[in-house]
């Protein structure tokens, strides 16, 4: 049980770092003042974007190595909770883009060090329900993937999704509940189903096939869904039930309280 554990952690570490290579393909040549530029995050630009991910690479490699060191870190959080994320992306934003990229770098790759050396079974804390180290590498790749397509639209890119977006939907249909709660709604009880075209043309399904509520299209709009990259009218999904229909207005896969989600790409073009 060990080894398929530790396989699977191995894997997913595998996408991880992947992932990290290829948001640093997007940034890396880029000249200081594109470093400054706004991304749809309000008030991010990409150093802010490439610092947050630093940040919470660090903090995530105290989790798994360093748990008194995490301690402090949930302490100091709990002064402010509604802002000391964003206090550490704007202090690491303020660094030169060359010195965020270079710690960035290291702290990615203590990271994918840290992960593979969790013994299997240990439960990671974290500023949610502790984790294990499979579920914490699952939420790193979506949270690169997510920060990735920020930056990918600020610069006017297009990256072509891969079979590593799996785990943003994965973890997205796992936080349906959670997206309930921090809206002050109660779950429904039964299970939905969530049908989706991968990247390559297979079909990754979850829940029972029998399932009244169902949402069903294209796996990257639906990882654009919960992540709130774009607004639900900007996507090709398709819903069928009254739960599924409310669960995709607030759906969100991310920590923290609700997610103020992106205004239609139709409305920010009429009125640029």
């Amino acid at each position: 049980m060990t080894l398929c554990a530790m396989t699977a952690v191995e894997s997913l570490v595998a996408d991880m770092v992947a992932e990290g290579e290829s948001l640093d393909a997007l940034v890396a040549d880029l000249d200081d003042d594109t470093w400054r530029t706004l991304t749809p995050a309000v008030g991010w630009t990409i150093a802010h974007q490439i610092g947050h991910l630093s940040w919470t690479d660090r903090v995530a490699t105290l989790s798994a190595a360093d748990p008194d060191a995490f301690a402090d870190v949930l302490t100091t959080g709990a002064a402010d909770p509604a802002g000391f994320v964003d206090t550490a992306a704007e202090l690491a934003a303020a660094d030169a883009p060359g010195d965020i990229l270079a710690t960035w770098r290291t702290n990615r790759a203590e990271l994918a060090t840290a992960l593979v050396a969790v013994p299997s079974g240990t439960k990671l804390s974290w500023f949610g329900p502790p984790m294990s180290a499979a579920s914490m590498a699952t939420a790193r790749i979506m949270e690169l993937w997510a920060h990735g397509l920020d930056v990918a639209d600020t610069l006017g890119v297009t990256v072509e999704p891969t079979s590593r977006i799996r785990a943003v939907a994965h973890i997205g249909v796992r936080t349906r509940d959670f997206a309930y709660i921090v809206n002050g709604a109660t779950p429904p009880t039964a299970e939905f189903r969530v049908e989706l075209t991968a990247p390559d043309g297979s079909l990754w399904t979850w829940g029972p096939d029998d399932a009244t509520d169902r949402v069903s299209g294209p796996a990257v709009d639906f990882c654009r869904l919960v992540t709130q990259r774009r607004a639900p009218a900007d996507l090709d999904l398709s819903v069928r039930g009254d739960d599924a229909a409310q669960w995709i207005r607030i759906a969100q896969c991310f920590a923290g309280p609700p997610g103020p989600g992106r205004a239609p790409r139709s409305t920010e073009m009429s009125t640029a």
